[in-house]
């Protein structure tokens, strides 16, 4: 399973707009020089953003997008949502009471993988966009990674 551009790439805007925005709009092509992502495609994100509420648009010279409502109200789930982006790790559609296969059955880790997609949403619902603007998002896996550059970094300081 995995998050399709369109998914990441509208976090990443939104993570940027709440970094840079400070009450003024903020112009896309900033946004797109900044993440290095193609201005056409931030405006269909920002269009559907826009749609579910998460953004708005500010008109004239001095214009761009600003948050709708505050990051730490703003959920990451909310922004993968909003640009038509389901979270599923299952062919299948989620609780449904037919299956994927040829004949119309779940496949026996069916369960499993429903199951992996719910706590994937739950994550993400947990998750705002203040949290990711804050670095409070840090787990064990950054904490590996932490852990293995800090020797390499505290040597070359010698």
């Amino acid at each position: 399973m995995r998050l399709s551009t369109k998914g990441r790439y509208a976090v990443m805007a939104m993570v940027d707009l709440a970094q840079h925005s400070k009450g003024n709009p903020v112009a896309l092509a900033e946004i797109a020089e900044r993440q290095e992502i193609s201005l056409s495609y931030l405006e269909q994100l920002f269009a559907m953003l826009r749609k579910g509420g998460l953004v708005k648009s500010v008109r004239g010279p001095g214009g761009g997008y600003l948050l709708a409502r505050d990051g730490g109200q703003t959920r990451i789930a909310d922004i993968i949502l909003a640009v038509d982006e389901p979270i599923r790790a299952t062919r299948c559609t989620p609780g449904a009471p037919v299956g994927c296969r040829g004949n119309r059955t779940r496949c026996s880790t069916h369960d499993l993988w429903e199951e992996l997609g719910n706590q994937i949403h739950l994550f993400l619902s947990s998750v705002s966009l203040e949290d990711v603007c804050e670095q409070r998002v840090l787990g064990t896996s950054g904490r590996v990674h932490c852990e293995r550059v800090r020797p390499a970094a505290a040597a070359a300081a010698r």
